[in-house]
């Protein structure tokens, strides 16, 4: 039976959509904030902080990246120092998710204190250490390397997740000026 995404609209990889912003929070050594995160998804896993929007109040991204900073950061910054600096597709992570994701940088450093919280632990770790850190494969391979490429530009990047060869498909690239 195909799952189908709306009336008359089947999916025929049968994963549902999720919606989420994804956070690069920096401090003034160019330190970047990560989660090593308590639970799925990417268990185990550092990512920067974010979730998923709050579909049925009809939450922006832009929003979301403020709720999700605040209330895992403790920053309440405003929308003119979020930068939407990418969006990422991926096409059945895991093997069960088709994810949207809006990857926003703030702008200008940022103080915030490591240590634990809900979904696992707040963690400084320079650039260079995303090369040795345990990531989900998609941020090691295709987001880390765009998101560094594109610094204060813009992406967009389509991810087939699907088999045990990731492919991507960068659609947009607009590196900074």
């Amino acid at each position: 039976m195909t799952q189908e995404l709306a009336p008359g609209r089947p999916n025929p990889g049968g994963y549902p959509y999720k919606i989420a912003v994804l956070c690069d929070l920096r401090d003034r050594d160019g330190r970047v904030l990560l989660i090593r995160r308590a639970q799925n998804p990417n268990l185990g896993l550092y990512s920067p902080i974010g979730g998923k929007l709050d579909m049925p109040s009809g939450e922006s991204p832009g929003m979301c990246a403020r709720r999700e900073i605040r209330e895992e950061a403790g920053l309440d910054l405003p929308f003119e120092r979020l930068h939407l600096g990418g969006i990422i597709s991926e096409h059945g992570y895991e093997g069960n998710t088709n994810w949207l994701m809006f990857w926003y940088r703030a702008i200008g450093p940022v103080e915030v204190r490591a240590g634990p919280m809900r979904e696992g632990s707040l963690e400084w770790h320079s650039l260079e250490d995303l090369k040795r850190l345990p990531l989900p494969r998609t941020d090691r391979e295709i987001i880390w390397p765009l998101v560094l490429a594109h610094e204060g530009g813009f992406f967009a990047v389509h991810i087939e997740c699907t088999g045990t060869d990731f492919k991507s498909t960068l659609e947009r690239s607009y590196p900074a000026r």
